[in-house]
């Protein structure tokens, strides 16, 4: 793929740099939000190397997969940066009195469904998606090194002993140690904070000396309420700073509102969001361990059944913060095997379309997504095939019911996020069942869309 290339395609119909609100990425999209939407989703769908677009309130995403959009938005982020240079924005549209025909044509009713989508509920998801996908790439190092170190430990346990193995381990543990950290840092960035501010108070949550502090008679406990606490602690303490730096005057505001910030939002974090952290914290993992003890195959029926459609809307993302939650409280999540059978149901959809189509282009396409399939990226089978077919896509939420319901049976957890398909394999703690629920997505996916058929499209369609 020529980067480059794609990036300058994507930028002239998307652009200006001053339409261009946002971007970034995540795994397998380029994700863009836009002041004017004078294009169409056709007109990014017909670039070369792009597999699909997603369209979510007023998100766009193009996805290209795995790898790629990285090395995409590397590139579009200077055409955007060097736009808004040479080009600001301007302080009111040039069309603002004109009612001719034009790029910006029907601002007014834009403004209006942009108003629409801006619901707290999306807000909110938008912002969590921020704040974990940048340290994706940190859970998938950290819990596969984690997850091949328990398969070898299992193996042969004198090896936990071995100095370099003892090494490896501490490298497959950073991610979850400092999580509360990256997670504050991040998460200060969204709220309008001062970054390092936001690593501070999480840093403050998790500090051991908390151990050896009595208040009132009980001891506090380092970490408590988890990510859930530093969520809330960095939301006050980002909103506190912007309101001392409209107050603090300016000569004093480099001391004055980060000491406040600091001294104010510590006793609020530790008399206020570590409880109610730790409750919500304590809700969240009761929640998911519960339902799916209790449940059992049946829960794990509805959450592998129900997960495609999140992936082609662009909301998995956040569900994130709860497998972060379950991994720091647990050292699993015991939901990611579960949905990540909706990629293998996907994968036995495919083949049965390919199995059945006379349609040589389709069969190549095929031929070329299920490789990324198997290793977990659904969304090239899912743009490229399913659902523009349409029941192989309800064949493959079939498969991925299925699948799911052998996990939850078996309880299988995780020590990882951010990956699925066969390189999951590798952090979970019971690899033949996870193998066997995938299997098993493999094959009721192919079953069910075999036995749903679907309109083979004659070439060239």
């Amino acid at each position: 793929m020529d980067y480059d290339k794609l990036a300058k395609a994507i930028y002239d119909i998307t652009g200006p740099a001053a339409n261009i609100e946002k971007a970034y990425n995540c795994m397998t999209r380029l994700r863009l939000t836009v002041k004017d939407e004078h294009f169409t989703k056709e007109d990014l769908a017909k670039l070369p190397g792009v597999m699909g677009i997603n369209k979510s309130g007023d998100e766009w995403q193009i996805v290209v997969g795995p790898g790629k959009a990285t090395k995409l938005y590397q590139a579009f982020a200077p055409l955007v940066e060097g736009g808004s240079k040479e080009n600001p924005a301007p302080s009111a549209r040039p069309d603002s009195n004109d009612d001719s025909q034009g790029p910006f044509d029907g601002q007014a009713l834009h403004e209006e469904i942009r108003r629409k989508n801006a619901t707290p509920a999306k807000l909110a998801l938008k912002k969590i998606a921020h704040i974990f996908v940048p340290i994706i790439p940190a859970f998938i190092a950290c819990g596969l090194i984690t997850g091949l170190l328990n398969v070898a430990f299992k193996m042969d346990p004198s090896l936990a002993a071995q100095p370099l193995l003892q090494v490896l381990a501490i490298a497959g543990n950073a991610a979850f140690y400092g999580l509360n950290i990256f997670v504050g840092i991040n998460a200060a960035k969204e709220f309008g904070g001062s970054p390092m501010l936001g690593g501070v108070m999480a840093a403050i949550l998790s500090h051991p000396n908390l151990a050896q502090i009595n208040l009132f008679g009980d001891p506090l406990v380092p970490g408590r309420g988890g990510i859930i606490a530093v969520l809330l602690v960095v939301f006050f303490s980002s909103w506190l700073e912007k309101k001392l730096h409209r107050i603090v005057p300016d000569m004093l505001d480099l001391f004055v509102t980060p000491f406040l910030v600091v001294v104010i939002s510590t006793f609020v974090a530790l008399f206020l969001c570590q409880p109610v952290g730790g409750y919500l914290s304590e809700a969240i993992g009761y929640a998911a361990t519960e339902s799916i003890g209790t449940g059992g195959a049946v829960t794990g029926f509805i959450l592998g059944g129900t997960f495609l459609p999140m992936v082609m809307v662009g909301i998995h993302q956040g569900l994130t913060p709860i497998h972060a939650e379950l991994l720091s409280r647990y050292g699993v999540t015991i939901l990611l095997p579960i949905l990540a059978m909706a990629g293998g149901g996907q994968v036995g959809a495919a083949i049965a379309v390919y199995a059945k189509t006379r349609n040589k282009a389709l069969r190549k396409t095929i031929a070329s997504a299920l490789p990324v399939g198997l290793m977990g990226v659904g969304e090239p089978l899912i743009y490229g095939v399913t659902l523009p077919l349409g029941k192989p896509f309800i064949g493959a939420c079939i498969g991925g019911a299925f699948g799911g319901a052998v996990q939850a049976a078996y309880m299988v957890g995780a020590a990882t996020i951010g990956i699925s398909g066969l390189p999951l394999a590798a952090s979970t703690d019971n690899i033949p069942m996870y193998l066997l629920g995938l299997v098993t997505a493999y094959a009721a996916g192919f079953i069910a869309t075999w036995l749903l058929g679907f309109d083979d499209p004659k070439e060239g369609e």
